[in-house]
């Protein structure tokens, strides 16, 4: 029983770690329980939905985070930006600097430890994150540029 538990540990695991980001992996705990997993592409969103989360600020030597997506609204006055992140206190959304030019909308996002938070324990998770920011004239063709690739 205890071998079945560590071998079906094993290949999780090493599967998890393979070429084939969006490959099904089922293995077998005991006969009759079927373990199944789905081991997600970790620079594409999944079919879930991500958090809605909004700019907090105050957060401890905030730093800039890539995203994922940045889809605009029907009328371009807003973009939609998505990325992974960790959990709450220990990764908050500090603030969102957008620099708009005639030719392109450069979107910076910056995240950090909550500053109200005090010995807390948090562990290490992707979460997938989503916050909309309001541009000053509609993107009309403009490329959106992540600030934290530059």
């Amino acid at each position: 029983m205890i071998a079945t538990s560590i071998l079906a540990g094993s290949l999780l695991l090493a599967l998890g770690c393979g070429t084939d980001p969006s490959a099904t992996v089922t293995t077998s705990a005991a006969p009759s329980q079927p373990v199944s997993h789905t081991v997600a592409p970790r620079d594409e969103p999944t079919g879930g939905v991500p958090k809605p989360t909004r700019p907090e600020g105050h957060t401890d030597n905030p730093r800039k985070v890539r995203w994922l997506t940045a889809k605009p609204s029907k009328d371009g006055r807003s973009l939609r930006i998505v990325w992974w992140s960790g959990v709450e206190p220990c990764t908050v959304l500090d603030r969102v600097t957008v620099r708009e030019t005639s030719k392109r909308v450069t979107v910076t996002l910056w995240e950090g430890p909550s500053s109200k938070a005090q010995n807390v324990a948090c562990i290490e998770i992707a979460i997938q994150k989503v916050t909309t920011v309001k541009l000053r004239k509609p993107l009309d063709g403009r490329k959106v540029v992540d600030g934290a690739k530059r």
